[in-house]
């Protein structure tokens, strides 16, 4: 796949909308267009790498306290009591889009979600 037919390299250009709700020098945090968990937020390097193997290793720090800043944003608007990160890499285990993403998914207590452990 060409960088330039990525959907995720198109939002993160601004050329597909998508409600933004962070963003750091690397990357952007948008919320899931396909909620099933409401407050789903995805965490997309503005640069096209496939897994996270890809994400260059300068970028990790930036990544790390990014996603932290996120996650406390839902805790802190109460969307969640507490929150699942997740990140699938590659076809197998799940990676639709093949651009490196993380998965944020608010918790609610008792809520009847299933997450594999």
């Amino acid at each position: 796949m060409k960088n330039s037919d990525c959907i995720f390299c198109k939002i993160a250009q601004g050329k597909i909308p998508a409600k933004k709700v962070g963003e750091s020098n690397n990357f952007i945090a948008v919320l899931d267009a396909n909620q099933k968990i409401r407050g789903h937020t995805l965490i997309i390097p503005k640069k096209h790498f496939v897994t996270l193997l890809d994400i260059p290793n300068k970028l990790g720090e930036e990544l790390l306290k990014f996603t932290k800043e996120i996650a406390s944003k839902i805790l802190e608007t109460k969307q969640g009591d507490a929150f699942n990160i997740l990140m699938n890499n590659l076809e197998p285990a799940g990676q639709v889009v093949k651009h490196a993403h993380i998965h944020i998914l608010p918790r609610k207590e008792g809520d009847s979600v299933k997450i594999i452990s």
